[in-house]
């Protein structure tokens, strides 16, 4: 493969798939996170299947340009360097990833303009011996010794997560910053005094009590560093208790 022609992504190859809802989430799973090359070896039942594209949620691209092999050897014949998964030791010498730093030494390859497949086996068996023979290295997963059987749109999930983790980084899409200003202290205060002369109203404090009671209700509010809005939200819900209690009032 020349340097103008390899992807500029892992290519996803999924061998002998069974279940047209695991190719459908897997797919998903790859737009997700930035991947659109599927290769698919020998689809049991043929291919398209039904029910892959509703099981894809909207990634129907993925599937639309998905390839089509007979065997594993093919689909990997075009690529640099190949990555087999498997949840058990195969008793061959090679090296052994996890998935993020599969995907440090995928990244890196590609930036040097290698083509990098990574081999999915079948739902129930996984990769036989000799598909997992045609790999330069392996990726496995740090899952419990009891359990330690993937879903196939899991195990290409994970594995896309840590590509695209690569590409873009950990930044989220949207984050929880503040909308309003932090309060000013002038602010805070004059809250605080008109919260205590409406709790004074009600006779809230035990008079040997009140100026304990103040300065841990003033410690418990200001660990809520308050915004602006914070405070006028606080202040007109006081205000309006405050108003409905005199109100009432016969």
């Amino acid at each position: 493969m020349t340097t103008q022609t390899a992807p500029k992504h892992p290519v996803i190859i999924l061998v002998e798939p069974q279940m047209a809802e695991n190719i459908g989430m897997a797919a998903r799973a790859m737009a997700n996170f930035g991947l659109s090359e599927m290769r698919l070896v020998s689809p049991r039942n043929g291919w398209p299947k039904k029910g892959a594209h509703s099981a894809a949620s909207g990634a129907t691209h993925v599937l639309e340009n998905a390839k089509l092999y007979d065997t594993a050897r093919e689909a990997v014949a075009d690529l640099n360097f190949v990555f087999a998964t498997t949840a058990r030791e195969r008793g061959q010498m090679k090296r052994v990833f996890g998935p993020e730093p599969a995907m440090q030494e995928t990244h890196s390859r590609i930036g040097e303009g290698q083509g990098v497949g990574i081999l999915f086996g079948r739902e129930r068996t996984g990769l036989e011996n000799d598909e997992v023979s045609l790999a330069d290295a392996i990726i496995t997963f740090p899952v419990d010794a009891k359990f330690s059987s993937l879903n196939l749109a899991q195990a290409v999930l994970l594995v896309s997560y840590e590509w695209n983790k690569r590409v873009v980084g950990e930044a989220l899409p949207f984050g929880g910053e503040r909308r309003s200003p932090p309060a000013l202290r002038e602010q805070v205060l004059s809250f605080f005094e008109y919260l205590e002369e409406e709790l004074e109203a009600v006779n809230f404090y035990p008079p040997d009590k009140k100026p304990s009671m103040t300065r841990n209700m003033r410690d418990m509010l200001h660990r809520l560093e308050m915004t602006e809005q914070d405070v006028r939200t606080l202040r007109g819900a006081i205000r309006a208790l405050a108003e409905g209690r005199r109100l009432r009032k016969p």
